[in-house]
């Protein structure tokens, strides 16, 4: 009982640390940004790349998974001084488990952007390089946090 509810921990651990990844497609929305008003303004594609988007690592699913896989091991033992080993063992593997998750690497697409008022941005966002062509007319809607650009 105590083995299934060590490995329950590992995989609540895991589950939850990857709830806090952002996606950025020009089709997916975070529920925060429903209803918030966005600039838009017109542009031009001026150039393409091929990126990696690495999670941000802030700590908080080693620290999660550390917590969890603590709370997990210390079920496991028998005695206090087996629970306290298995507190131990299970926040490393926990802590380990929730950095590795958070981590994690997707592809992503530059668009560098000639807009009409003249400036140049770029933009980095979910996706392949296939999405956008370069001379493409595109829309580039901002709510001063989260930027696309959109065909």
């Amino acid at each position: 009982m105590k083995i299934i509810l060590g490995g329950l921990v590992v995989a609540l651990c895991i589950v939850g640390s990857q709830g806090c990844a952002t996606h950025t497609t020009s089709q997916t929305f975070n529920r925060s940004e429903a209803g918030r008003v966005q600039t838009v303004e017109w542009g031009t594609v001026r150039g393409i790349r091929e990126v990696t988007i690495q999670n941000d690592s802030r700590g908080v699913g080693t620290a999660t998974g550390a917590v969890l896989g603590g709370i997990g091991g210390s079920a496991i033992g028998g005695s206090a001084r087996a629970n306290a080993a298995g507190a131990v063992a299970g926040a490393v593997a926990g802590g380990v488990v929730g950095n590795a998750v958070t981590r994690s690497a997707r592809a992503g697409v530059e668009i560098t952007v000639e807009l009409q008022s003249g400036r140049t941005i770029a933009v980095v966002q979910d996706g392949s390089p296939d999405q956008f062509r370069i001379g493409d007319r595109v829309q580039v809607a901002s709510n001063g946090m989260t930027t696309r650009v959109t065909r």
